[in-house]
């Protein structure tokens, strides 16, 4: 189904905040629970639930382009396992600030790479601001950041950034997105198996560990990816990858209402260039650069 650029910049903003709520829903489920297990467990969830609306949606899952099915669900994994390894040693600010402020550069620069058009340059503008806003929002407060943890953020970004050009490059191919979001998803779950086992876990045996992984493989994979590749089929991969950094300004914002926390001055300037590049991206045209 065709749907408006309009629609497009909002069913990709909806996702952006379900994608938001992923760091609240681990707060508040197994304080013990392992990162990886955590990623690896919403995938497998999130798989197997995309599987099961392809198939109540009748949708065929025959891939025109195995390879880029195959490739896009590497990227997937290895998005989900260095994202969650990455917030453990960086902490959520640092890791996910790296990981999801490198998304739309690295998106930019894969789409141009593999001759998916030419940013505008209203993006690279709006995208700056947005980065800047980004690491305004969540700095640091001690200057002792693990270079491993930042090191795994950026493999997530790059693995994150990949992905979405390597979606986009399926469903241009005119397979269904929801087709494309299950074959890859189903097959990273399946992937991720082994790293779910392996993991130790005993905590989903808690009904809060229950509660956590369902919920992740729903909202923030199920619905949020078959949104996200809805708004691919209209929208450029850098466009897509930059109006999702709304996910860190609503993320501090459940933070702040839902965890308690206090952000200072400096977060409420982050967000208002965060929304700006936003709005900039919004309402650019779609085409390439002059």
């Amino acid at each position: 189904m065709t749907i408006t650029r309009g629609r497009a910049v909002a069913e990709t903003l909806v996702a952006a905040t379900m994608f938001a709520t992923t760091g609240t829903a681990r707060a508040l489920g197994v304080p013990g629970a392992s990162p990886v297990g955590v990623g690896a467990g919403r995938l497998v969830v999130g798989g197997v639930g995309l599987l099961l609306v392809a198939r109540l949606s009748g949708v065929a899952i025959r891939p025109r382009r195995p390879w880029l099915i195959v490739l896009s669900a590497g990227l997937v994994a290895v998005f989900q396992l260095a994202f969650f390894a990455g917030l453990d040693r960086a902490g959520v600010a640092v890791g996910t600030v790296v990981t999801i402020g490198s998304g739309p550069p690295l998106a930019g620069l894969i789409a141009l790479l593999v001759g998916q058009g030419r940013p505008t340059r209203r993006w690279v503008g709006a995208t700056a601001i947005a980065v800047v806003g980004i690491a305004v929002l969540a700095s640091p407060t001690t200057s002792m950041v693990d270079p491993v943890g930042v090191g795994l953020a950026l493999v997530a970004g790059l693995g994150y950034a990949g992905y979405t050009v390597t979606t986009k490059a399926a469903i241009a191919t005119g397979e269904s997105s929801l087709a494309v979001m299950t074959s890859s998803f189903g097959l990273a779950g399946a992937l991720l198996v082994p790293a779910f086992l392996l993991s130790g876990p005993g905590w989903v045996a808690h009904p809060s560990g229950v509660v956590t992984v369902v919920y992740l493989g729903i909202f923030p994979t199920v619905v949020a990816y078959v949104l996200f590749g809805r708004a691919l089929r209209q929208l450029p991969a850098p466009t897509v990858t930059t109006l999702v950094l709304a996910e860190p300004v609503i993320a501090s914002a459940l933070g702040v209402f839902v965890l308690g926390e206090r952000p200072g001055i400096g977060a409420a300037i982050g967000a208002a260039l965060v929304l700006a590049g936003l709005l900039l991206v919004a309402t650019d045209r779609v085409g390439s650069a002059p």
